[in-house]
Order: C-alpha cells, then sequence, then structure tokens
C-alpha cells in the first residue's frame, strides 16, 4: 500500500463523513479512531494518532483533523512530492478556510517570546505573527513544523522517532514531532500545491482564557521541559 488515512475523532458531527469522503478515493485504506467509543477512556490526540496508524501499513500516513476537506488531488501531490524528496518525512498542503481564504499552516518552532506575545493580551498590541508565522510562497519550502490538522506523514520517520509523544494531550505534539524530525535529520515541507478546507475553529486565538488555552499551555510548557534549549531561542 501507498498511503494510509487516519482520523481522530473527539466530537463526531458532519463535518466528519465530508472529511473521509474526500480522503477514500485517495488512499488505499482510512482508519478513524473515535474517542469516545473506541477507546475505553478518552485518549489525547497524541495517543489516539498512534493508534491509527498502527493499524496501517502503507509507507505514507495522512493524519486528518474531522475538520479538513481535502481536494481531489492533494493526497496525491504530497505523496509525489515525498518520493521525490527521501528526507521529506512531513509534508504539509496549503490550508485554507472554508471560504477560500489562506490559513497560516507554515509555522516557525516556539519561542518564549512568542508564546507570550501570541497566547496573552500582549497580541493586542504586538504583532504576534512576526513570532509565529512564515509565509506561504507559491512554491514547495522547508518549514520548522506544519499545523497538523492535516500532515502526510513517512512511516520510516515515524518508526524511527516512535510516532506521536502521548504525554501531549492536545496541541504541541505537532511541533515536537517536528522538532524531533529536523533532530534527527528529516525534512518538513511545505507544499502548496496540495490544497485542504480546514474549518478551523481558532478557539484559543480568540479568547484567552477556556480549557482549550490552558491545555495549550500545558502543551507548550511539556514541549519546553521536553526540549530545554528552546528556552534560549528568544
Amino acid at each position: 500500500m501507498s498511503v494510509a488515512a487516519v482520523v481522530v475523532v473527539h466530537d463526531e458531527g458532519p463535518e466528519l463523513t465530508r472529511c473521509v469522503a474526500s480522503l477514500e478515493p485517495q488512499v488505499d485504506e482510512v482508519v478513524v479512531i473515535r474517542n469516545l467509543v473506541d477507546n475505553e477512556r478518552p485518549l489525547g490526540f497524541a495517543a489516539n494518532a498512534n493508534r491509527g496508524i498502527g493499524r496501517t501499513t502503507a509507507r505514507f500516513v495522512v493524519v486528518a483533523n474531522p475538520d479538513t476537506e481535502a481536494a481531489p488531488d492533494a493526497v496525491e501531490i504530497l505523496r509525489q512530492f515525498a518520493e521525490a524528496h527521501s528526507r521529506c518525512g512531513i509534508a504539509g498542503p496549503a490550508l485554507v478556510y472554508p471560504d477560500g481564504s489562506p490559513q497560516a499552516s507554515r509555522r516557525r518552532f516556539p519561542t518564549v517570546r512568542g508564546t507570550l506575545v501570541r497566547r496573552t493580551p500582549l497580541r493586542r498590541v504586538l504583532d504576534a505573527e512576526r513570532h509565529f508565522y512564515e509565509d506561504s510562497p507559491a512554491e514547495p519550502v522547508e518549514a520548522d513544523w506544519l499545523l497538523g490538522a492535516f500532515l502526510l506523514l513517512r512511516r520510516e520517520m515515524l518508526d524511527e522517532l516512535g510516532g506521536f509523544d502521548e504525554s501531549f494531550r492536545l496541541y504541541g505534539e505537532d511541533i515536537d514531532l517536528a522538532y524531533r524530525a529536523k533532530q534527527a535529520g528529516w525534512e518538513r515541507w511545505y507544499v502548496p500545491a496540495a490544497r485542504v478546507v480546514h474549518a478551523h475553529a481558532a478557539v484559543t486565538d480568540r479568547t484567552f482564557f477556556t480549557r482549550r488555552t490552558l491545555w495549550h499551555w500545558r502543551g507548550i510548557l511539556r514541549f519546553v521541559r521536553k526540549h530545554p534549549e528552546r528556552l534560549r531561542a528568544l
């Protein structure tokens, strides 16, 4: 098999049907992990993704959020790019909102300063994007990390790294995987010819004090504890 897809569902809704329908014609197998039905107890995204990946055998695995809908050729574009770049461990598409406007998916590894600006009221007076987001060019370009809503992952890399770190509950697991990939010499590429609609709620970008904000801070703190050298990257 060439490409498998894993979709992790926490709050099942009608968007799952659209997501799976967009993936099925493009992949050899689809695994849907329903967190509150299939698991004996609720698990974090990273743990669920690993369980889904473990049920597949393809050389490449797309890990997708249920609120994504891939263009008919998106997976094949990502696969062909990864096949042509032997050290490409992670390939991400251009993400767009349902209205077609671009979504910032190519990002910089977090720093203390950038996180404080983005996750506190400081972002209302300072340029948060300068600390966190990269531009989105029209041609493929390497990235620090890519938003984990829709990623094509090379199984060889996943096997080498041990998959996602399951100590991340929600938020941060995609950053950590990309950071470990970089340390191991795997490339992370933004491939804009592949397009995926992502109905991103962006709860943590609009409000400061929610349960998801707390989860995000926990994810960042876990990332810093695991990779303390990032404290020097101001």
